[in-house]
């Protein structure tokens, strides 16, 4: 199943999607078929009910209730989840040696990966205030000059866990998702080196996007394979496939849960796919500038960089 959030008529409302062009309102369904429960109030509660929220989501799919049907066209798409934390991997070799070349071409400094990258994942926390969903416009900073995508494919935790065992840790994930961590690149050359990680280059308001889907985990064999695609004004600018992580969500799960619990509706990221931003191709956002990031059995991310002065 495909599960989102859209605001439609005044309210936020959790859907499943039937196809590209048509929408369950869950809510909706749920009171038409007399389910006594309160599951689909909001995309949270689905997760934190587990198993429970996606048997009545099946049951009210079966039924479809043409009543509680409602057209993408009319809605206003929200991010799926809203994070109640927000990680962000670097796990695919390839964009770390391209974005490595173009920034000692940047910067005139020598990088290499360390050797930690290959042992271990690399993660930091994001900003879970800043996200927006598909068709939302993105504000360019006012501090930066080069902007930006990332196509990432992301998971949503789906139960409480800590110290998670490696061979367990496909079970704690609720769905995926598609991430796009748009970043100003000139802000986090020169903040990296200070050696705390990404902040004003990835921290700004609508800088980070989420959706239009969760795709529920039962949809995907472990560990992923999909395909990935990001485009820029309709011309494609890269992509690859999930199966080239080199560290997968099972593992990245264990090592993040060492002595630290996850919650139900944490989102971690994988990090870009090679060749899935601009820096690592020499190609960079323009003002006005319409992006879609798509990745197989989730759907496509599209969203517009627009500058207010």
């Amino acid at each position: 199943m495909r599960l989102g959030t859209v605001h439609y008529q005044g309210k936020a409302r959790v859907v499943l999607a039937l196809d590209d062009d048509m929408l369950l309102d869950l809510v909706r369904a749920a009171e038409l078929a007399r389910f006594e429960t309160n599951v689909f109030t909001d995309m949270q509660g689905v997760i934190e009910d587990g198993d429970y929220g996606l048997e009545q989501a099946q049951g009210l799919l079966r039924r479809s209730d043409k009543r509680a049907l409602i057209k993408t066209a009319d809605v206003t798409f929200l991010p799926p989840v809203m994070p109640v934390q927000y990680r962000d991997c670097l796990v695919f070799e390839e964009h770390l040696k391209n974005s490595f070349a173009a920034a000692t071409k940047m910067t005139g400094r020598a990088f290499d990966i360390p050797p930690i990258w290959y042992n271990q994942p690399i993660y930091y926390k994001g900003n879970r205030m800043s996200f927006v969903g598909h068709g939302a416009d993105v504000l360019w900073p006012d501090y930066a000059e080069f902007l930006d995508i990332e196509l990432e494919l992301a998971i949503v935790i789906g139960k409480q866990g800590k110290n998670i065992p490696v061979e367990e840790a496909a079970d704690y994930i609720f769905g995926y998702t598609i991430l796009n961590d748009v970043s100003a690149r000139d802000a986090q050359m020169l903040e990296m080196p200070g050696q705390l990680g990404p902040a004003k280059g990835k921290d700004f308001d609508t800088g980070n996007i989420l959706g239009p889907y969760i795709l529920t985990a039962d949809e995907v064999a472990h560990p992923v394979a999909i395909d990935m695609q990001a485009r820029v004004g309709g011309e494609v600018w890269g992509g690859g496939n999930s199966r080239d992580m080199h560290h997968d969500f099972a593992a990245i799960i264990a090592h993040i849960s060492a002595s630290e619990t996850l919650y139900p509706g944490e989102v971690i990221g994988s990090g870009t796919v090679g060749t899935g931003c601009g820096l690592e191709t020499g190609r960079q956002l323009k003002p006005g500038d319409s992006f879609e990031l798509e990745i197989e059995g989730i759907g496509t991310l599209a969203n517009r960089i627009i500058r207010e002065r």
